[in-house]
């Protein structure tokens, strides 16, 4: 055998054949398939890798734009047994580059379909191109189509293969796509545990909805294996979460339920069959026959769940098909007639999977069973979650999902002690970061204004509801009081974070509700707070700075001081502005005559941008200010100054001359 040199660590230029460096003016930018869908992240795992994907590998299975070849070319060398032999002394770097590519070509050509795969790369390499015309790379499909054709199935389990055969079906028409997943059909259990392939099945789920239910029929009997599996994980995860209807996910779930279950199951996709899938769990124990096949039924989802909690290091806890089966077998749980015998499988499924319920608050399943777990639990069950979570709380505020846990918390948690050490004071520590987002908005304005109308959902508040019921058993503290210590607990640090950032989060549209809200709700001392506030519209009005406005010029700031010195929210079923019992317009006004001042009031009163401000602040000194204020303020309001009012055109002027009025 000839001598063969290691490869130099000298990178070879990429072939010419595989696309133009730089984007041609006169090509026309193929539309690519819509973007994958991503599944929600556990609020433990660390930042999201853009290139989701294992193994240096994309989404997509396939390696990035430069050097695809070459990359192609070094994995088919790893892939090959014998060892070249040592470097002569002497031979030169290009003489051993030119015998080792020769041998590597002898032995490639040695394999199953060499000339196969060489065709098909060639025209793979022109396919693939991003920059391209759609009718060029339809043109190139149907070639590769045309190489592979009848031959998927013996090519696809190759690594560079079945980047082959992704392409077709990414790129390719509904026809190409249907033609690979008829050859691949009866081998996506075997596609889906391959590291490579397993993307090929994610594409084919996806973009191939026809196929779909055939495809999932063929992991019934492996489903919960399959979850444990390294590579087949993510395929069963997507499918169920990001692309399955209910009836699709029906057939993954149905290998919870066990073999009895899933025996006389229908599969056909009938109108029964559908009308089944709705039901899950809850509709297979109900065709059982007699107690004794409900028992086992329930004791093989068990068996199921238990097997992959033991098995956290594999990652199925964080799947959102676990989560749902988890929930079903508590809800079922809870129809059991014996008391004693429906507290023994909770105890048991709590113990099994309570060093992992943070994994699973970020899907709405796994949300609910925590929420469950919360509300069923004793206090030191209670506790142990609280300890769990709480390393994540910034995180869980800024999951739709997941902060629904904190809620339930704070409805359901009767030591309020253990609530403001663990939990409250963790939120309001982050209350600059999670005012960036409306999750996080909500987070703050939970702990003093639970389920407002003005900041929630009925949805949500219908979902926060569901444990209502539940803990009327389980806490013994009065809900109002409850609300009132959660309030306490959070408000010093509200009011804090007010003093040192209100200024600058009020000048955000979100964050100016947020300041005005914990002004008009939170309890404690607010001259501090106020002052900051107030300060703030001392500078000279107009700006003049046109890059940087007035405060009172932004319309939400504007709208932020007239409702603090109405005192309330404007209330439309009554008409009328309900006034918060934990905030004093009248002394928010004294402080603004204070602070402000008359040249910057009288400005802002004739430039427009505080009009009605400036209305609402005579109102509540004309109302409730002492008569020095009265006396002062009028004088700021003279003749001079009500002429040009009157002369000037601005928004709100006639309300604005008739306050001054009412105040003289």
């Amino acid at each position: 055998m000839a001598p063969v040199a290691n490869r130099s660590s000298k990178k070879r230029p990429a072939p010419s054949h595989a696309g133009p460096a730089t984007k041609k003016p006169h090509l026309a930018k193929a539309k690519a398939p819509p973007p994958d869908k991503k599944r929600s992240r556990p609020i433990t795992a660390t930042v999201r890798d853009d290139s989701g994907s294992e193994s240096g590998l994309d989404e997509e299975g396939e390696f990035g734009e430069d050097g695809d070849e070459e990359k192609m070319i070094e994995e088919d060398q790893m892939n090959i047994d014998p060892k070249p032999e040592k470097v002569q002394t002497g031979q030169s770097a290009r003489e051993s580059h030119k015998i080792q590519r020769e041998l590597l070509t002898q032995r490639r050509a040695a394999k199953p379909h060499s000339d196969l795969l060489t065709n098909a790369k060639r025209i793979w390499l022109d396919a693939r191109q991003k920059n391209i015309p759609t009718d060029q790379r339809q043109k190139h499909i149907k070639e590769l189509m045309n190489v592979i054709r009848g031959k998927v199935k013996d090519i696809v389990f190759k690594h560079d293969a079945s980047r082959i055969v992704q392409t077709v079906v990414k790129w390719g028409k509904q026809k190409e796509r249907d033609e690979v997943a008829e050859e691949l059909k009866g081998n996506f259990k075997t596609l889906a545990q391959s590291k490579y392939s397993k993307f090929l099945v994610t594409k084919l789920v996806r973009l191939c909805p026809n196929h779909r239910p055939s495809i999932l029929l063929e992991f019934q009997g492996s489903v919960v294996r399959l979850l444990l599996h390294r590579e087949a994980s993510s395929v069963i995860a997507d499918a169920y979460e990001l692309y399955a209807n209910a009836y699709e996910r029906s057939i993954l779930l149905r290998d919870f339920y066990g073999k009895e279950a899933r025996l006389f199951s229908v599969t056909s996709g009938s109108d029964v069959d559908r009308e089944m899938a709705k039901k899950g769990l809850k509709g297979v124990l109900e065709a059982a026959v007699g107690a004794e096949s409900k028992k086992r039924i329930l004791g093989e989802v068990k068996e199921g769940l238990v097997n992959i909690y033991n098995n956290s290091d594999k990652g199925a806890v964080t799947h959102a098909i676990v989560h749902h089966a988890l929930w079903e077998y508590l809800r079922e749980v809870e129809e059991l007639e014996d008391e004693a015998e429906r507290e023994k499988l909770r105890r048991e499924m709590f113990e099994t999977c309570q060093d992992v319920l943070v994994e699973m608050v970020h899907t709405r399943d796994g949300s609910r069973v925590v929420r469950e777990f919360i509300a069923r639990g004793t206090a030191k069950d209670r506790k142990q979650i609280m300890k769990l979570i709480k390393p994540h709380i910034e995180r869980m505020c800024k999951d739709d999902e997941a902060q629904l846990v904190l809620f339930t918390a704070l409805d359901v948690l009767d030591d309020t002690k253990l609530l403001t050490k663990s939990l409250i004071s963790e939120i309001t520590s982050h209350a600059s970061t999670l005012c960036t987002t409306h999750q996080g908005r909500r987070a703050l304005l939970y702990l003093i204004l639970p389920r407002s109308r003005r900041h929630f959902t009925p949805a949500q508040t219908a979902l926060l509801a569901e444990t209502d019921e539940v803990k009327k058993g389980t806490s013994k503290k009065d809900d109002e009081v409850r609300r009132e210590e959660v309030r306490k607990g959070g408000s010093e640090g509200l009011i804090r974070w007010i003093e040192e950032s209100g200024v600058e989060v009020s000048r955000d549209t979100g964050g100016s509700l947020v300041v005005g809200d914990v002004m008009l709700f939170a309890e404690g001392d607010k001259t501090a707070a106020t002052e900051a506030l107030l300060r703030s519209l001392c500078t000279p009005y107009p700006s003049p700075d046109p890059s940087n406005p007035h405060p009172i010029d932004l319309p939400h700031i504007s709208r932020l001081y007239k409702t603090l010195l109405q005192g309330g929210h404007f209330d439309h079923s009554t008409s009328i502005i309900s006034r918060s019992l934990y905030f004093s317009p009248k002394e928010f006004a004294s402080a603004f005559v204070k602070v402000v001042g008359e040249d910057v009031t009288v400005a802002m009163a004739k430039g427009g941008g505080g009009t009605f401000l400036v209305a609402e602040l005579l109102e509540r000194v004309r109302a409730e200010g002492s008569e020095d204020e009265k006396k002062l303020v009028k004088a700021w309001f003279g003749e001079g100054v009500v002429g040009e009012i009157e002369r000037g055109d601005v928004k709100g002027k006639k309300v604005l001359l008739e306050k001054i009025q009412a105040l003289r």
